[in-house]
């Protein structure tokens, strides 16, 4: 029973000297490697970058207690980064210490979130984000994350959320490029791509190994980090008008209790709603993902209370909110980490570079970690999954559509509240209007097709209506059209088979409409019957008096119903 809500206890006690080894190479890679995107991370969303490190220290430490994944690494990712940059732009000046108060504000109302809805088994909310819906958002986000780091890599202002915000301060500002931070910026950035898209395989065809030139591939932000910070700081690029971290406060975080009025966290209520479920859903798939591939599992309100906690020590430790990087993960996962201790390790890396090393990125350029923060959103803007949509979908498209245009002109929440409620009204829309069939049997067979799209036999004064959907408010008036036009159409109709096979619900309101058929069928002298009930639904209806009232009788088959009403 323990080991439910310590996953830490399942696999401690098992723990031996060759995973031990594998971790804490894992954390070795995972420490070097995610520094410059915690740093990058916290400038998105506004913050000082030292709050990217606090965010990866004591939340990685409570999801390695709590959390189920082998592999997940917790701590700040570009997406949850943006939108907090959202919702901290509107409750506060950025660079105030009302903003950095409110940033703790809202790891912690993300935290308790997260938290409830672990306790009460609610892993399942966030099934209402379609994949259209995430797939748009993620897109949308990846292009506005990419305009927004513009400035940082031309060495020019640019502030707002939203595309067009954007647009608006960086255009006229184009004039003032600084050739020194464009030159580290744009290099840095087309470094990183020709890395990605040409390193492994160049340093395989040289002769390197296949598991050190991936390597080398990864750490490619690492070596752009180290020669960018030397040369800025050999030149005095500084003093030539490039911008770079600067001072980094050294030590770790200090405990303190973010509590602000209530006001703010009123104000914060939905944005962190908004990042819960996002990085909930974002650190979920990762670790699915990951988890099948070893034939491990992982339980999603467990996540939810590993992430909750994560939160909510990012909160108290002056941190931002955190969730399972996709980046920072894979980079886990392929360094070879066997355990959450993995984690755990990286995370003691990052606390001892906090203690003792921050001065060494005093002259990391800005322009650096914004071609950093460009090239990890790349897969993000996914282009095949629009085409695919266009043509398996039209209403998923219109989905999409609507989240990508209303992330990129009005902004985050209007984005994930427009395409999340577009895809309930087409849920509604579609389900209202249920595909149903007549069937007849195919000759010599127990099978039964439609009618309209196969020879198959049928009986001229029973009608075997198949019913394609579950039955509920919105669907309920459509069926008794549907039964009404079919009787009224066929005089000669004594019985009606509702066929029941793909009905797994059957409402309040659905069963007063199936009463209602039964008894205008019966003052028409047609008998109602049905065919092939679920025990599930069967039990419902028999806490109900429609059995009772039914003018036919209930068949185990169609094939039953079928014997009893053919020629």
């Amino acid at each position: 029973m323990l080991k439910r809500y310590l996953p830490i206890l399942a696999w401690l006690p098992h723990y031996h000297r060759r995973l031990l080894g594998a971790d804490l190479m894992a954390g070795l890679i995972v420490t070097v490697m995610v520094i410059p995107q915690s740093l990058a991370y916290a400038l998105l969303a506004g913050l000082p970058a030292v709050v990217g490190l606090y965010a990866s220290l004591l939340p990685q430490l409570l999801y390695t207690l709590l959390g189920t994944s082998r592999t997940l690494a917790v701590g700040p990712v570009a997406i949850i980064a943006l939108m907090t940059g959202a919702a901290l732009s509107s409750v506060a000046a950025p660079g105030s210490a009302e903003y950095l108060q409110a940033a703790l504000v809202l790891s912690l109302l993300s935290g308790m979130i997260l938290l409830i809805m672990g306790s009460l088994k609610m892993g399942f909310f966030s099934n209402f984000l379609s994949h259209p819906v995430i797939s748009g958002f993620l897109t949308a986000s990846g292009i506005l994350i990419a305009v927004s780091q513009l400035g940082g890599l031309l060495g020019i202002a640019s502030s707002g959320f939203t595309l067009v915000e954007r647009l608006m301060t960086l255009l006229p500002n184009l004039p003032d490029i600084n050739p020194y931070t464009a030159t580290i910026g744009v290099g840095t950035l087309l470094f990183l791509v020709a890395l990605r898209r040409y390193g492994k395989r160049s340093l395989i065809w040289v002769g390197v190994p296949v598991s050190l030139a991936d390597l080398l591939t990864k750490a490619g932000p690492v070596f752009a980090v180290l020669i960018t910070t030397l040369v800025t700081w050999h030149w005095q690029l500084a003093y030539q008008g490039v911008a770079v971290v600067g001072t980094i406060p050294s030590g770790l975080p200090a405990f303190s209790l973010p509590w602000g009025d209530a006001s703010l966290w009123r104000a914060l209520l939905i944005p962190a709603l908004l990042i819960s479920l996002v990085g909930f859903v974002e650190s979920v798939s990762m670790g699915q993902m990951l988890a099948a591939k070893r034939r491990q599992r992982i339980s999603p309100n467990q996540e939810l209370i590993g992430l909750g906690a994560a939160n909510l020590a990012a909160g108290f430790t002056s941190g931002m909110p955190v969730t399972g990087g996709l980046s920072r993960t894979v980079i886990n996962y392929d360094a070879g980490a066997q355990t959450p201790a993995a984690g755990a390790f990286a995370a003691l890396g990052i606390g001892l570079v906090t203690l003792a090393f921050t001065g060494w990125l005093y002259y990391l350029p800005i322009a650096t970690l914004a071609a950093t923060i460009t090239v990890s959103i790349l897969t993000l803007v996914d282009i095949p999954m629009l085409r695919q949509t266009w043509r398996y979908s039209r209403s998923d498209f219109a989905a999409m559509a609507v989240t990508i245009l209303l992330t990129l002109v009005e902004g985050i929440e209007a984005g994930i509240i427009g395409g999340v409620t577009l895809s309930i009204a087409l849920f509604l829309y579609r389900t209202s209007r249920p595909h149903s069939a007549l069937v007849g049997r195919v000759p010599d067979t127990e099978h039964f097709r439609n009618t309209e799209r196969h020879d198959v036999e049928t009986a001229p004064h029973a009608a075997l209506l198949r019913i394609d959907e579950s039955l509920y408010f919105a669907n309920a008036r459509y069926l008794e059209d549907t039964v009404y036009n079919l009787v009224a159409s066929r005089p000669e109709l004594e019985h009606v088979v509702l066929i029941c096979s793909a009905v797994n619900l059957i409402d309040a309101s659905a069963l007063e409409s199936l009463d209602a058929i039964n008894a205008r069928l019966k003052d028409s002298e047609v008998k109602l019957h049905l065919a092939e009930v679920k025990g599930p639904v069967m039990d419902q209806l028999k806490k109900s008096d429609f059995l009772e009232e039914l003018s036919g009788r209930v068949f185990l088959s169609t094939y039953a119903a079928w014997r009893e009403f053919s020629p």
